[in-house]
């Protein structure tokens, strides 16, 4: 079924292709390509890491984390985007999404309302509006992405009204979603979900968002609503050192109906040094606690409560190639972690290596 789609899309781009020639390169195309290898020194006989990681989440074997290519168009007036693909990011994070819709990165449409301002409506399948990192690994200054990341939504489906200022400082938005990382609603789940977006860029070293959802993810007949935050501030503090500091918060209701709430948070700091023009090191450290486990369900007396320090090194090859190295431990309240798949133990220490090209 995907190869006829592929085969169906084959004129679309042929033609597309031949507008770019002839009307100012409203076209262009772009792909991505991520391998990775995961050590993981719990051991784990089926090579799946624990199961609130989504991103690079197999071990012991050398796989495709995430492999795009995407068509894009934009004539100022009008504009698409369409991405497929691939890899153990995409069988994780879209397990729950029907037939070919697993394989769409990326698949919308806008239109710009104002000729003397940048004001658009687009509606399709984007990339979050939620967050500091994306699933590829290039836009991000860790090869693994952090917990707050891994468990908040990656992609969204539905409408999203957005405004730039004219001098680029502000950006904000509002949506109409189909729910909390959803392409299809859950089945008996008839209320649309909403967010907002605020960035402020004062100048080009520092940048403040504000990110929200607010949305019921169940049927209506278990109605939980879930009010949820997301703050983050990069600061570029001199020539060659940045920082990112975010939090995540979040509440939903214990049940239908219920003035009590359950509650999760999640701080995080990142640090990045560029050593030289082709090196640099990032360190983070993070936290976070659910511990009625509304989305990280660990069984155990504390719920999910972990620490996280992380270290990397990369290499930037040329302008389209870089390989990375990190070393990632993960420290809980509880004995949340399997050794050897039979030994439950507090920490989880591992090491991986990713290569990426992007065009």
């Amino acid at each position: 079924m995907k190869k006829y789609i592929l085969l169906m899309l084959l004129p679309v781009f042929m033609e597309a292709k031949a507008q770019d020639s002839t009307q100012g390169n409203p076209v262009s195309f772009s792909g991505y390509a991520e391998l990775y290898y995961v050590k993981d020194f719990n051991g784990s006989a089926n090579h799946l890491r624990p199961g609130f990681l989504y991103s690079h989440n197999r071990s012991g074997e050398v796989t495709l984390n995430l492999g795009y290519l995407k068509a894009a168009y934009a004539n100022g007036a009008v504009r698409a985007n369409l991405a497929l693909a691939a890899g153990t990011y995409m069988n994780a994070n879209l397990s729950a999404e029907q037939g070919v819709f697993r394989n769409l990165y990326e698949a919308n449409a806008g239109v710009k309302l104002s000729r003397k301002s940048e004001l658009w409506a687009d509606a399709g399948i984007f990339a979050s509006h939620i967050g500091f990192e994306s699933a590829a690994g290039k836009d991000c200054w860790n090869l693994s992405r952090s917990l707050l990341a891994e468990n908040s939504p990656y992609y969204e489906a539905g409408l999203r009204l957005a405004y730039t200022t004219p001098d680029g400082k502000w950006y904000f938005a509002g949506l109409i979603l189909n729910g909390w990382q959803r392409i299809h609603r859950p089945d008996g789940n008839t209320t649309p979900a909403f967010g907002t977006q605020v960035t402020w860029k004062p100048n080009q070293g520092v940048t403040l968002n504000s990110s929200t959802f607010i949305g019921n993810d169940q049927p209506d007949s278990l109605k939980r609503m879930r009010y949820f935050h997301n703050f983050y501030g990069i600061f570029q503090l001199n020539r060659a050192l940045a920082a990112t500091v975010g939090l995540d918060a979040g509440m939903e209701q214990a049940s239908k109906g219920s003035a009590r709430m359950n509650t999760w948070y999640s701080p995080v700091l990142i640090l990045k040094l560029n050593t030289s023009e082709k090196t640099s090191l990032a360190a983070r450290v993070e936290y976070y606690s659910d511990k009625q486990g509304v989305l990280i369900s660990s069984g155990t007396v504390n719920g999910f409560q972990v620490w996280g320090l992380s270290a990397n090194f990369d290499v930037y090859i040329n302008a389209n190639a870089t390989w990375r190295i990190e070393a990632r431990n993960f420290s809980g309240r509880d004995k949340i972690f399997l050794r050897d798949n039979s030994q439950a133990v507090a920490n989880n220490f591992f090491a991986s290596t990713a290569f990426m090209i992007a065009f």
